[in-house]
């Protein structure tokens, strides 16, 4: 199958485009991953490259640039058709979701933090080191809170959207791929690793089921990008406004979950699973039911 230009970027399933094959899907993953780790590795191995990563535009670019036009041209638009989807109900699954799965991450990090302090109590101390992508940001914290949003787009669209979104409504279910496709959401986080060292898996629980609460939004609000886009850019802007106030930025980031613990109640107990049922979608690609991703120290997730 040929390239799809990056012009044809959100129309190639409505013109009938042929199923992607998995190896470019897996190649445009690759190429994904090891776009986001260059930046741990690479400016240290070679010097001359902090020219192109010493810089917010040329990381950005390596970081996000790079997957966006090797998905454009690998697999194309397909997955993303469906972007603006029904935001009301993209809303009230994304509000549900991370309520529900930010809620069992922290009950999880107790969980761990009890264990830690039997078993490896000293660990526990590495947590009080600096955040990395927080550190980043104390020169202009309003700035990282609003760009936060930006950042969140482009996450979402690389891996809920294409990541994600080449097995939304496959054969053989969404769950297993929203799994190993939030572990590698979790893991190219690799500063949280480095940073933290032994303390890290108190933060890959938090990682991965947001990752899975956005994969779950994807799925079913039928494809919808914009509800994770805002709920990714929110959760990261609280971080980043606790260098402004520690206090409000806290007090934001736990409300944003208690309203969404009050969308999940409110939609378990509707007896039929929530609002209105959602507008039947064809798969992607269209009439085809055979296959053929922190990120970045830019943002606190």
């Amino acid at each position: 199958m040929a390239p799809v230009p990056v012009s044809g970027l959100l129309s190639a399933s409505s013109r009938g485009a042929a199923p992607v094959s998995l190896g470019r899907y897996f190649a445009g993953v690759a190429i994904t991953v090891l776009a986001i780790v260059s930046q741990y590795f690479v400016p240290q191995t070679v010097p001359a490259t902090q020219i192109l990563y010493g810089n917010l535009p040329g990381d950005l670019f390596v970081v996000y640039g790079i997957p966006v036009v090797a998905f454009a041209f690998l697999v194309g638009g397909g997955p993303l058709k469906n972007w603006r989807h029904d935001l009301g109900r993209a809303g009230w699954q994304g509000l549900r979701w991370y309520g529900l799965l930010s809620a069992l991450a922290l009950l999880i990090v107790i969980v761990l933090a009890v264990i830690y302090e039997f078993v490896d109590p000293s660990a526990l101390g590495l947590l009080n080191r600096p955040n990395p992508a927080l550190q980043q940001a104390t020169r202009d914290p309003w700035f990282f809170v609003g760009f936060s949003f930006v950042i969140g787009a482009f996450e979402e669209t690389i891996f809920r959207g294409w990541i994600f979104g080449y097995w939304r409504d496959r054969p053989g279910g969404w769950f297993v791929p929203a799994t190993w496709t939030s572990v590698v959401f979790a893991g190219v986080h690799l500063y949280y690793g480095t940073t933290y060292g032994p303390a890290y898996p108190l933060i890959f629980p938090t990682l991965f089921l947001f990752g899975f609460a956005m994969a779950a939004t994807y799925r079913f609000s039928g494809g919808n990008l914009i509800a994770p886009a805002l709920l990714h850019g929110a959760n990261d802007a609280t971080a980043f406004l606790t260098l402004v106030s520690a206090e409000l930025g806290v007090v934001l980031h736990y409300l944003v979950i208690l309203v969404g613990l009050i969308v999940a109640v409110v939609h378990y107990g509707w007896g039929t699973g929530g609002p209105p049922t959602l507008t039947s979608i064809p798969p992607w690609p269209s009439g085809s039911s055979a296959p053929g991703p922190a990120l970045p120290p830019l943002g606190a997730v």
